[in-house]
């Protein structure tokens, strides 16, 4: 009998060990379960700097007007006039390519568009464009009302996309860049977007313009002074009252 107690004991004592092995575990899963800061796999740890994140490339883009023809009109208005001179003008200046001009097939303005075409072509040569640069395709309208398309390639500056949330922000003890107040990965890249949208010429971002020839009027008028021992200071008008009108308030 005193044997049999004692298997009985142990094994009630295996029993309880075995039975507070499977709570901690089942505990230990359900906090895994409710751990939502885990870092995204594949997704590297982000720069600390935004414009290394988010880096502003280069890439070629085609510029690109519309001109709504009427299908009674068969020209360009004085303001389609104005467009396309100055279309022509910035090809000069920051084409990459040739220019594609786009008549539309089967709308209701196609003969009307046909009919601009010469007038289009005429303003683009008088812009200065050679006409070996210009090329003249026809395109099947969508729509009943189609457009003239004018285009050319040209360097251009883009950045994104932003919008990407690829980690919680939220305050985690897990999350590196919450305890070390690093930024968030969408950080600056609003920023950089508009900046490349905005910047006139995309080679400014990679490296500065040549500077300019220097003034030889300005100079000859330096050097005349400097050898009569005379200031070469630009004067400026130190009697803010010489600027008015009339002597009223004085």
């Amino acid at each position: 009998m005193q044997i049999d107690r004692i298997l009985i004991a142990g094994r009630r004592r295996v029993a309880r060990i075995a039975i507070r092995a499977v709570a901690a575990a089942c505990c230990a899963l359900f906090l895994c379960g409710c751990n939502t800061d885990q870092q995204v796999a594949g997704v590297p740890d982000a720069p600390i700097d935004y414009r290394m994140r988010h880096p502003i490339t280069l890439h070629e883009a085609d510029h690109t007007i519309e001109l709504f023809i009427g299908s009674a009109r068969g020209e360009l208005n004085p303001m389609q006039r104005a467009q396309v001179v100055s279309f022509g003008l910035g090809w000069k200046r920051e084409a990459t390519g040739g220019i594609v001009v786009e008549r539309p097939l089967g709308s209701s303005n196609e003969l009307a568009s046909a009919d601009a075409m010469r007038e289009i072509l005429s303003l683009l040569a008088a812009s200065g464009m050679p006409p070996q640069s210009i090329a003249v395709r026809t395109y099947p309208a969508k729509s009943s009302v189609a457009t003239v398309r004018i285009s050319y390639p040209k360097i251009a500056a883009q950045a994104g996309p932003c919008g990407l949330w690829p980690a919680d922000i939220g305050p985690s003890l897990n999350d590196r860049n919450y305890t070390e107040n690093q930024p968030y990965w969408n950080y600056g890249c609003a920023t950089q977007r508009n900046l490349a949208a905005m910047v006139d010429n995309p080679a400014d971002l990679v490296q500065p313009r040549g500077e300019t020839a220097a003034s030889a009027t300005r100079r000859s008028v330096v050097l005349e002074k400097y050898r009569e021992g005379q200031s070469s200071a630009t004067s400026d008008s130190s009697n803010t009252q010489s600027a008015k009108i009339t002597d009223v308030g004085k």
